[in-house]
Order: structure tokens, then C-alpha cells, then sequence
């Protein structure tokens, strides 16, 4: 029954883009952004290739990011009119005339940072700053305010450019498993790179700031990597009892100081390593920073967001 509905799925595409190349242009449904704290379901232009090297697929899973959320508050320079979402992963459906490691139906796991593969920064292994896609500024995503013309995937399709660069095939079992797949769009690796960027080595000591998903896939990699203690700094108790599932010690900020407790933890040396994952929110009671629990030879590891200014602030305080 799946192979018959994607073979009717992709007739009616086809059909409709006939019907449409004669009257008006093919929509398809999408999550759109009109503003702060106001997004709905609409009719938007069907994504169709634009480049020999592109794309389109049709997103059968998507995740609500927290930075989502920072744009949804209008605490970002989100224009209105953007399709948002950018953890996506989906089956191929058409392929420009340049791809040639994907073919229509395959699954495949579209990360958050779309890049070009060739530009100087991607040479140099910095995707996130690809040069190309958007030029005004280093780096592109989906659906993301400053980082490009990209749409998103909380859509029923996306354009995916450079799609053998973009795109990471998924195995067989990709249809039966795409709740853990999708974690390789932006989460996982997200902690994963909080750790790499602190330098994590087996045996140290880290502390982790948020306890949110990003937090928690720290920790989860922390452990992979072998490090000899995990802390973690929150104030939802949810949260730090999944922490400590995941082999952390919780530090719970609006009960203790947590700076005094990783000096207790670390018998007064501070962690050797330390991971921001929450972003501009990530402050104590008196709305100041506290990196001081890592020892002064120690390494950060930021991957919270840091907007230029919190343009919405007041958007936030109902």
C-alpha cells in the first residue's frame, strides 16, 4: 500500500504541475510565519528545481526546534511570509539533471545548514559558514531568520539545493525509523558539536548548561566520549531527572548555586570543560552569564543562539 500511495502521490504532482504550467501556479500546505506569536497553515508555491543540483522532497517527519520558538516569539528578524522548520528528513522526489547519488525514493535526513561543498569554508570543513548560499552573510539554513532565502520543511515538500552534498541517504529501514533518524537533522549533532567544540576528552570532567534537547543529546555524547563526570545545570525538574537517566549529575539553579556546587563536585577546581546549549536565555536570577564553573584552563563549547539583539523582547513578557 505505501509504494501505491507514492506512486498516486506522485502523479498527482505531476498532474497538477501539467495543469498549473497552463493556469495558475501549484500550492502545496506549509507553516508560515506572519508574525510574533502567529503562524498558520497556507497555500504557498509549490518548491520546484531550480538548479541541475537540486532536489524536491516530500517531508514525511519534522521536529519544532527551541530556536523555532525564539522566532515564533518575534524575538528574531524573521521576516513575515517565511516557511519555517529546519529539522527534516523525507523521500526523494525529484531529482535536478547534476544529482547523482540520490534517486527518487529514497529517505534521506536533510541537516539544518545547507552548504555548497566547494567554497572556501566548506573546503575547510565549515559548512555552517558556507559562503554560497548566502552571500550577504556567512552560512545558510531553512526557514531561518538571517541565514538566507531557503524555505522550510514544515511543509508537505522542500527544495533541497546541492542535494548529494545536503542531503544524508538513510538505510533501508529509514520508513519504520524516522522518529530516530530525524535526530541526525540538527539535534543529536548539535550536542555532539557542543562537546567537540569544548574539546571533551575521555576521563574529563564536563558541565553542561540547559537540559533542554540540545542539553540532553550533550550529555548523551559526553557519555559516548567517555568523560569521567557529567554535570548538568537547570531549573525544570523534568528535565533533570531525564539528565540523570542519561548518567548526569543534576544541578538544579533556583534550589543551590551552581557554580559552588561544580567547585564541590570538582573539589574546587572547576569542570574541564563546559557546554552552553541554551543561548540568550541562559542567564541566572540577575540575568548575567556564569561561565565561572569551568577552571580557567578549561575550554567552552557554545552552541545556544546569540542573536546581534533580543529585537522582541517585549513580545515575551505575557
Amino acid at each position: 500500500m505505501p509504494c501505491v500511495l507514492r506512486q498516486l502521490d506522485m502523479a498527482h504532482r505531476l498532474l497538477t504541475k501539467t495543469h498549473t504550467s497552463l493556469s495558475s501556479e501549484a500550492l502545496v500546505k506549509a507553516i508560515v510565519y506572519n508574525g510574533p506569536r502567529d503562524v498558520e497553515v497556507k497555500e504557498m508555491p509549490d518548491p520546484s528545481i531550480q538548479h541541475p543540483s537540486d532536489v524536491i522532497g516530500k517531508v514525511t517527519t519534522t521536529n519544532i526546534c527551541g530556536s523555532d520558538l525564539h522566532m515564533y516569539e518575534g524575538r528574531t528578524n524573521l521576516e513575515p511570509g517565511k516557511i519555517i522548520g529546519h529539522e527534516n528528513l523525507g523521500e526523494i522526489l525529484e531529482c535536478g539533471p547534476a544529482v547523482a547519488n540520490l534517486k527518487r525514493g529514497d529517505y534521506v535526513c536533510i541537516p539544518f545548514n545547507a552548504a555548497c561543498g566547494y567554497c572556501k569554508n566548506c573546503e575547510r570543513g565549515l559548512t555552517a559558514a558556507c559562503l554560497t548560499l548566502n552571500p550577504c552573510n556567512a552560512g545558510a539554513g531553512y526557514g531561518y531568520a538571517g541565514m538566507g532565502e531557503l524555505q522550510g520543511g514544515q511543509a508537505q515538500y522542500l527544495r533541497v539545493p546541492y542535494g548529494d552534498f545536503n542531503c544524508l541517504k538513510l538505510p533501508e529501514d529509514a520508513p519504520d525509523r524516522q522518529d530516530d533518524y530525524v535526530m541526525l537533522s540538527d539535534i543529536f549533532p548539535t550536542g555532539w558539536h557542543a562537546t567537540e567544540l569544548a574539546g571533551l576528552q575521555p576521563g574529563e570532567s564536563v558541565i553542561i548548561y540547559g537540559a533542554g534537547p540540545v542539553g540532553l543529546m550533550a550529555v548523551c555524547s559526553a557519555q559516548i566520549k567517555g568523560a569521567g563526570l557529567i554535570m548538568i545545570v537547570d531549573r525544570h525538574r523534568d528535565r533533570l531527572e531525564l539528565a540523570k537517566q542519561c548518567g548526569a549529575t543534576a544541578i538544579d539553579d533556583s534550589r543551590e548555586d551552581p557554580v559552588e556546587r561544580v567547585l564541590e563536585l570538582t573539589h574546587g577546581e572547576g569542570a574541564d570543560r563546559g557546554c552552553e546549549c541554551v543561548g540568550y536565555h541562559a542567564h541566572d536570577a540577575h540575568g548575567k552569564e556564569v561561565p565561572q564553573s569551568v577552571r580557567a584552563t578549561g575550554s567552552l563549547g557554545v552552541v545556544g543562539v546569540f542573536m546581534p539583539e533580543d529585537e522582541g523582547h517585549r513580545h515575551t513578557s505575557h
